[in-house]
């Protein structure tokens, strides 16, 4: 077993029950705010997943574990990337937080013992979301995106919960397109971004996209 992983593990005392022992285990590394974050998120994504035809009870299982190696400080995520046998891109050595999805799943599998491909996939990506998404991937991505863990209401929620009437995939394609209209401005923008970019443009009926930022 890794070390890291087995720190982890021996940190504290797992019931076996989901909800709290993720509560307790990002309150014990001063993670509260990932906490409710993480539990809103499970909610949504149980919801989205019942409406779309999912497994509510997998879904939520990705949302409450999609964040959990916010336990891993930003500035030690490469380190522990690397500790743990990931592959790292250019992309994410040059801006480490978007690793933290790939770590999630690693702490999902290897701590919390989820083996469900369909959630420890989603878990990896849901941040960036990736071309040709399950059906899984979009719910947890989408939920994470409405229930957002930043300030204030999402500039972008009205538009993604509009869309959703349509599609699940044109509700991920609003906050793709979001990101995508102000790629300029960002530290990086990842190479599976890009190709969810394109595979969603290339599925929507709309493409909310402003061509001055083209």
């Amino acid at each position: 077993m890794n070390d890291r992983i087995a720190t982890i593990r021996q940190s504290m005392m797992f019931s076996g029950h989901l909800e709290n022992d993720v509560i307790d285990l990002l309150s014990l590394y001063n993670c509260p705010k990932t906490a409710e974050h993480s539990l809103r998120v499970g909610d949504e994504a149980s919801r989205l997943a019942a409406k779309f035809g999912g497994d509510p009870e997998a879904a939520r299982t990705a949302g409450l574990l999609h964040d959990i190696s916010a336990i891993i400080p930003n500035n030690e995520r490469i380190r522990v990337a690397q500790e743990l046998h990931i592959e790292i891109l250019p992309e994410e050595a040059l801006f480490p937080m978007i690793i933290h999805q790939k770590i999630s799943r690693i702490i999902a599998r290897d701590v919390f013992h989820i083996h469900d491909p369909s959630i420890l996939d989603a878990i990896e990506c849901h941040t960036t979301l990736k071309a040709k998404a399950t059906l899984m991937d979009l719910v947890l991505f989408v939920a994470d995106k409405i229930e957002w863990d930043q300030p204030g209401k999402p500039p972008y929620l009205e538009q993604l919960l509009e869309q959703l009437d349509t599609s699940l995939e044109q509700g991920a394609f609003v906050y793709i397109a979001y990101l995508w209209n102000q790629r300029d401005r960002l530290k990086v923008v990842h190479p599976w971004l890009i190709a969810a970019f394109e595979d969603l443009k290339a599925k929507s009926s709309a493409y909310p996209v402003r061509e001055e930022n083209r």
